[in-house]
């Protein structure tokens, strides 16, 4: 648990951190992460040592990624529950989770390490099918332990840590003059979001 929340650290998600990763695109974009990777380690052959600055830089992408979208108006979405369920994992040691989703949880995520093999022998032997096999479990892994995550969100959201994590997309408001409608949104409306709501609270 320490080795994860000093990754948590180590990536800035905190309250506000975790409140924008929920937003989709964060979550979507992320996934350009590990094949900009291997494209920066693979440039070897053709920048040499000039090859550290493209993997710097997509260090740095994934350093920055979760904090370049506001966090969203709704948290409905797959993408949003997906990350509040990976938050109420990491979470499990202080509220407990269900044994069938930690079950699965570390399951797939033993998935994702095994894809590491042949990604790791892919790039050292420069051999692109190794590297795509690996690639490909990596990928699958993630995105299977993501819809889990949601799995998780869902069973967890009405335990009262979680319960306000849920917010609706805003309402709208409709004001007719003559053939014009101007359509006016609100993100946050205190009749039906209380007030903690309006980010996700910390842990």
């Amino acid at each position: 648990m320490k080795l994860i929340e000093g990754m948590q650290s180590a990536m800035g998600l905190d309250r506000t951190g975790w409140a924008r990763h929920a937003n989709p695109w964060s979550v979507y974009t992320r996934y350009s992460v590990l094949p900009l990777f291997v494209l920066a380690v693979w440039s070897r052959d053709w920048l040499g040592w000039g090859s550290l600055i493209p993997v710097i830089l997509v260090v740095i992408w994934a350093r920055v990624n979760p904090h370049l979208f506001p966090p969203p108006a709704s948290t409905r979405s797959w993408a949003a529950r997906a990350v509040m369920g990976e938050r109420v994992w990491i979470n499990r040691a202080r509220v407990p989770i269900p044994q069938a989703h930690a079950k699965w949880a570390l399951g797939l995520s033993v998935l994702n390490g095994c894809g590491l093999i042949p990604l790791t022998y892919g790039l050292i032997a420069k051999d692109a099918g190794w590297t795509a096999c690996g690639m490909a479990i990596i990928l699958i892994g993630k995105s299977w332990f993501l819809d889990r995550m949601t799995r998780l969100f869902d069973d967890m959201s009405d335990h009262d840590t979680y319960r306000d994590w849920l917010r609706r997309n805003p309402p709208e408001l409709k004001v007719e003059r003559g053939q014009n409608r101007c359509v006016i949104r609100r993100f946050l409306v205190a009749a039906d979001m209380p007030q903690d709501a309006r980010g996700m609270p910390g842990i």
